[in-house]
């Protein structure tokens, strides 16, 4: 790892990623700390904690603990996630945004553009509950004092424009990190507000041992289960299918030359860890909603009844993973430009015939494999969340959280890789040892 920290420094281009990089996510972390004016923290501390985890505690843990905070980051970037899931969306359903998408880089850059007005639009809504949550929110153990020390209009206004500019302030971090840093902004930023938590999260899981509502016996089997998922995680992220590619024999002078073979990578799970922070923003919509309108009994028992780690709770987030890794992996793969690509490169897959044939062959390999892919980013989310409610043990060591910690981190590892590379630098695992590869997986 030492090598590898001065190997970044070699890179003058990777080293001010890095360090512009890093400089943004601190930025993000201090501003989690900036409180909503006239609110009292000491008030929503004490209900979340009396809240026992819940949408409300992964929502914190998603927000890097500004909701507990009631920072102005409280909204965190899920507005931006949610405006780009009804972009996407509208991609596929609106002729008019698919020709857009489709326009090349001034069409995708409109898009985006639509994206920032939604995310703006969200904002207002989601800041308007927030507001009113807080404004009807009280501690019978503090004396019955409410969260909002101040009421009325002006209240309600200060707190909607201070949530509503810190998730375009954090959208704009996260863009900028795409840009001029390195790794994938938004979800850096997801990352680092999981990550930050994380010490807290172990110190309250020793209390618990200490305090023997854990039994050491227990204990073992919940770090082996984090090693196991984290061990998993890295084996499927890093899992691909190879499809063959063989080129054209071309005529060099007298002589006919043979081009080498090469393959075509289909990563098994293409969208990452896009499908679980999508299903996660969907599923806490409900629960905003229901504070907005506390005392509208068919809200309060659908969302009692799609509370966290409850039967349809999970039944509904597998569904909705499933339907993301579909949906973005035909989003963001095309396998009939794949297809035209190879037949204008002279390429061809053995035993299929290019152009539509050779289209249809990868979207079935494609479809099989984002199956199994799907498949196990649901398994991955859900099942170590039994383990979780059953004993107790924080949202930081729960599938979901480990797969958006463990595949960001990757993700960036590789791109950090690349670059260094490119630079004829030996990367992270030093001059002798492999480089991060992917593995062979059957369809």
């Amino acid at each position: 790892m030492a090598s590898t920290i001065g190997n970044i420094g070699k890179v003058p281009e990777l080293r001010k990623r890095v360090i512009f990089t890093l400089s943004m996510l601190a930025v993000y972390r201090i501003g989690v700390f900036v409180a909503v004016p006239g609110v009292d923290r000491q008030v929503v501390s004490e209900y979340l904690a009396n809240a026992g985890g819940g949408l409300l505690g992964m929502f914190n843990m998603f927000t890097g603990g500004a909701l507990e905070q009631v920072s102005i980051f409280a909204l965190g970037i899920m507005p931006y996630i949610s405006a780009s899931i009804i972009l996407q969306l509208l991609t596929v359903v609106v002729p008019a945004v698919e020709r857009l998408n489709k326009e090349g880089e001034s069409g995708r850059r409109k898009i985006n553009q639509y994206t920032r007005y939604g995310t703006v639009l969200l904002s207002l809504i989601q800041g308007s509950f927030m507001a009113s949550w807080l404004s009807g929110l009280n501690s019978q153990a503090l004396g019955g004092a409410s969260a909002a020390m101040t009421s009325g209009f002006g209240f309600f206004f200060l707190c909607v424009l201070s949530l509503t500019t810190g998730t375009v302030f954090i959208m704009w971090l996260g863009e900028q990190i795409t840009a001029r840093g390195i790794g994938n902004g938004i979800s850096l930023i997801i990352y680092a507000g999981i990550v930050a938590g994380l010490p807290t999260a172990l110190q309250q899981t020793y209390s618990l041992v200490t305090m023997g509502q854990i039994s050491m016996p227990v204990m073992l089997m919940i770090a082996f289960t984090v090693f196991a998922v984290i061990a998993v995680i890295v084996f499927f992220e890093r899992a691909q299918r190879r499809i063959p590619v063989q080129y054209a024999k071309r005529v060099v002078g007298n002589q006919v030359m043979q081009a080498k073979g090469s393959f075509l990578p289909l990563k098994v799970n293409t969208a990452g860890v896009i499908p679980p922070i999508f299903a996660s923003s969907i599923l806490m919509f409900p629960m905003t909603l229901a504070n907005f309108a506390p005392d509208n009994q068919f809200i309060r028992g659908f969302v009692d009844a799609l509370s966290m780690g409850s039967m349809l709770y999970n039944v509904v987030y597998v569904i909705l993973i499933i339907f993301f890794c579909y949906f973005y992996t035909a989003v963001t793969f095309n396998p009939q430009d794949v297809a035209d690509n190879l037949k204008k490169g002279g390429g061809f897959v053995p035993g299929v015939r290019a152009g539509s044939k050779t289209a249809e062959y990868i979207d079935t390999v494609l479809s099989r494999l984002t199956f199994g892919g799907s498949l196990y980013v649901a398994a991955v989310c859900v099942l170590p969340g039994f383990l979780q409610s059953r004993f107790s043990v924080p949202f930081y060591f729960g599938g979901t959280s480990l797969l958006i910690v463990v595949g960001v981190a990757m993700d960036t590892a590789q791109q950090i890789e690349s670059h260094l590379i490119t630079r004829n630098y030996d990367g992270f695992a030093g001059p002798r040892g492999p480089r991060m590869r992917g593995r062979r997986a059957a369809a």
